[in-house]
């Protein structure tokens, strides 16, 4: 134990003695210096003893999209992680197509007596959906947060990605590579994340790349798919017919997508074309070659939906308008400087 006590201490930047007493739950030790030290404890994958684990305080639902996104799994484990830390044991509702929906699942969370609902990339995601679904729920004092698709009137918080941000990242690594050709994938035009994205897109190629392009190039250079690597690959063979050299994708699924089309065409992934995508997913790291990304730091997304979700059972009104996570770009290996024509 006393190794372990060391390299707690180390970990934490207290004293042996300090992490002595609160593994001992003596008194004289801040609560904040508290959590830091059981934070290094958690870090360093030593179990807490069963009197310091956090309490569960009832179930909080958690509905998100397939999980055949490797994103979303990931997220998800992210807010479970989150919730279980403030006491809140996780409901995991994952939809499918032609599967259940999000309104039954809503129902089925309902009647098992939940805190609050977390909705990550829903309905609510659809830019015409009627908000009136959501506030039927916060109208009967159920704390919402949604995620990613900001739904005004819904009178729940609402926690999201900076979309522009995402693509501002993604364009600007892309020219200063020397990339003038630069297109954007995304996935259906309908969800209010690829609207964003577009727009920023649009902000972000005349910020780094030409300030008069026209909104015809504009949209030449865009293509609207499905989050799929069908839908990467169907984008990819009609930019890369208008000499697309640098790809700014709406997924990292978009993105795989993307290089499979590139290396079918013969090219070679970042030598003749480059591709950013966009989550922090698993896949991101191991792919050939592995994905520079731009966007969702889902740690950062997680502890931002469970801060407001925690206050909001506490009492706390909902916080008004949305709260916008800042990205950060990810350099690997699948985006290079352009070749020269």
């Amino acid at each position: 134990m006393k190794v372990r006590l060391e390299q707690i201490a180390e970990r934490a930047g207290v004293s042996i003695s300090t992490v002595s007493r609160v593994l001992n739950e003596k008194p004289g030790v801040s609560a904040s210096t508290r959590r830091v030290v059981l934070t290094a404890l958690d870090v360093l994958g030593y179990e807490r003893p069963a009197r310091l684990r956090p309490r569960p305080s009832g179930l909080m639902g958690l509905v998100v999209p397939e999980l055949e996104n490797p994103f979303f799994p990931r997220l998800a484990g992210q807010l479970e992680i989150e919730l279980a830390r403030a006491g809140y044991t996780a409901v995991l509702c994952s939809q499918s197509l032609g599967g259940v929906h999000e309104d039954d699942y809503v129902q089925t969370l309902l009647e098992h007596g939940v805190a609050g609902i977390v909705f990550v990339s829903g309905i609510h995601a659809v830019a015409d959906t009627d908000p009136g679904r959501y506030r039927r729920l916060t109208g009967n004092g159920l704390p919402v947060v949604l995620v990613n698709g900001y739904l005004p009137g819904s009178g729940a918080a609402s926690v999201s990605i900076d979309d522009a941000a995402v693509t501002d990242l993604a364009v600007r690594h892309l020219a200063d590579m020397g990339h003038r050709r630069i297109g954007l994938a995304l996935g259906q035009r309908r969800y209010t994340p690829c609207i964003r994205r577009a727009a920023g897109f649009r902000d972000a190629m005349r910020r780094h790349v030409d300030a008069d392009l026209t909104e015809a190039a504009l949209d030449e250079l865009t293509s609207y798919t499905m989050f799929t690597v069908e839908g990467g690959e169907e984008a990819a063979n009609r930019l890369l017919d208008l000499g697309v050299t640098g790809f700014v994708c709406g997924s990292d699924i978009i993105a795989l997508g993307v290089i499979r089309c590139a290396r079918a065409r013969g090219l070679r992934v970042p030598e003749d074309v480059s591709v950013i995508g966009a989550d922090d997913s698993i896949i991101a790291e191991v792919t050939d070659p592995p994905l520079t990304r731009g966007g969702n730091p889902r740690r950062d997304l997680g502890k931002a939906v469970c801060r407001q979700m925690v206050g909001m059972v506490g009492g706390e009104p909902a916080p008004t308008g949305e709260t916008l996570v800042k990205p950060e770009l990810v350099v690997r290996a699948s985006a290079g400087r352009a070749t020269p024509p």
